[in-house]
Protein backbone atom coordinates (compact mmCIF):
# COMPACT_ATOMS: atom_id res chain seq x y z
CA UNK A 1 0.00 0.00 0.00
CA UNK A 2 1.12 3.60 -1.27
CA UNK A 3 -1.44 5.60 0.49
CA UNK A 4 -5.04 5.68 2.14
CA UNK A 5 -7.54 8.73 1.78
CA UNK A 6 -9.90 8.13 5.15
CA UNK A 7 -11.90 10.79 3.35
CA UNK A 8 -12.90 8.70 0.22
CA UNK A 9 -12.09 5.31 1.94
CA UNK A 10 -9.37 4.71 -0.80
CA UNK A 11 -6.21 2.98 -0.74
CA UNK A 12 -3.65 3.18 -3.01
CA UNK A 13 -1.69 -0.14 -3.83
CA UNK A 14 1.51 -0.25 -6.35
CA UNK A 15 3.89 -2.97 -7.59
CA UNK A 16 7.42 -3.26 -6.69
CA UNK A 17 9.74 -0.79 -4.25
CA UNK A 18 10.72 1.38 -6.72
CA UNK A 19 7.68 3.04 -7.61
CA UNK A 20 7.50 6.42 -6.77
CA UNK A 21 4.60 6.94 -4.70
CA UNK A 22 6.74 5.13 -1.80
CA UNK A 23 8.80 8.12 -1.77
CA UNK A 24 8.29 11.06 0.49
CA UNK A 25 10.25 14.33 0.62
CA UNK A 26 8.97 15.85 4.24
CA UNK A 27 7.04 14.76 7.45
CA UNK A 28 4.81 15.59 9.88
CA UNK A 29 4.97 13.86 13.40
CA UNK A 30 3.37 14.64 16.67
CA UNK A 31 3.59 12.68 20.64
CA UNK A 32 7.01 14.44 20.35
CA UNK A 33 9.52 13.59 23.29
CA UNK A 34 13.10 15.42 23.33
CA UNK A 35 16.17 13.76 25.32
CA UNK A 36 16.69 17.27 26.63
CA UNK A 37 13.45 18.46 27.20
CA UNK A 38 13.38 21.21 24.77
CA UNK A 39 12.88 20.95 21.59
CA UNK A 40 15.97 21.56 19.03
CA UNK A 41 16.41 24.80 17.39
CA UNK A 42 15.40 24.77 13.12
CA UNK A 43 17.95 24.06 11.07
CA UNK A 44 19.56 20.81 9.73
CA UNK A 45 20.15 17.58 11.14
CA UNK A 46 19.92 13.87 10.35
CA UNK A 47 16.80 11.67 10.99
CA UNK A 48 16.15 8.05 10.56
CA UNK A 49 12.23 6.53 10.46
CA UNK A 50 13.20 3.63 9.60
CA UNK A 51 15.37 0.94 11.83
CA UNK A 52 18.92 0.96 10.91
CA UNK A 53 18.42 3.54 8.27
CA UNK A 54 21.59 5.42 7.79
CA UNK A 55 20.71 9.02 8.77
CA UNK A 56 19.03 11.47 6.14
CA UNK A 57 19.80 14.87 5.88
CA UNK A 58 16.74 17.07 6.58
CA UNK A 59 15.36 20.46 8.16
CA UNK A 60 13.97 20.63 10.94
CA UNK A 61 10.47 23.12 11.26
CA UNK A 62 8.88 23.54 14.27
CA UNK A 63 5.22 23.87 14.91
CA UNK A 64 2.14 24.06 17.72
CA UNK A 65 2.97 20.11 18.81
CA UNK A 66 4.11 18.98 15.91
CA UNK A 67 7.20 19.34 13.65
CA UNK A 68 7.97 18.70 10.16
CA UNK A 69 10.91 17.32 8.60
CA UNK A 70 11.57 18.41 5.03
CA UNK A 71 14.72 15.77 3.82
CA UNK A 72 17.06 16.60 1.03
CA UNK A 73 16.67 13.53 -0.95
CA UNK A 74 13.38 12.08 -0.75
CA UNK A 75 12.58 8.89 1.79
CA UNK A 76 11.38 5.53 0.97
CA UNK A 77 8.40 4.19 2.94
CA UNK A 78 7.96 7.10 5.57
CA UNK A 79 5.21 5.45 7.30
CA UNK A 80 2.42 6.93 9.68
CA UNK A 81 2.66 5.11 13.39
CA UNK A 82 6.26 4.65 12.93
CA UNK A 83 9.09 7.05 14.90
CA UNK A 84 11.00 9.75 13.12
CA UNK A 85 14.02 9.86 15.13
CA UNK A 86 15.93 12.88 15.10
CA UNK A 87 20.06 12.97 15.58
CA UNK A 88 22.65 15.89 15.43
CA UNK A 89 25.50 14.18 14.27
CA UNK A 90 25.99 11.04 16.41
CA UNK A 91 23.69 12.55 19.30
CA UNK A 92 20.22 11.31 19.17
CA UNK A 93 18.00 14.47 20.02
CA UNK A 94 14.54 12.98 20.47
CA UNK A 95 11.64 12.64 17.97
CA UNK A 96 8.01 11.93 17.38
CA UNK A 97 5.43 9.34 15.64
CA UNK A 98 5.26 9.90 11.97
CA UNK A 99 1.37 11.48 11.81
CA UNK A 100 1.63 12.22 7.93
CA UNK A 101 4.12 11.42 4.99
CA UNK A 102 4.23 14.00 2.34
CA UNK A 103 5.08 13.40 -1.30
Amino acid sequence: MARKDLDSNTLVVVQGHAHPLLQSRSLIADDLSWCSGAMPAFGGYGAKTRYRQADAACALLPGEGTIRLDFVQPQWAVTPGQSAVLYDGEVCLGGGVIAEAIA
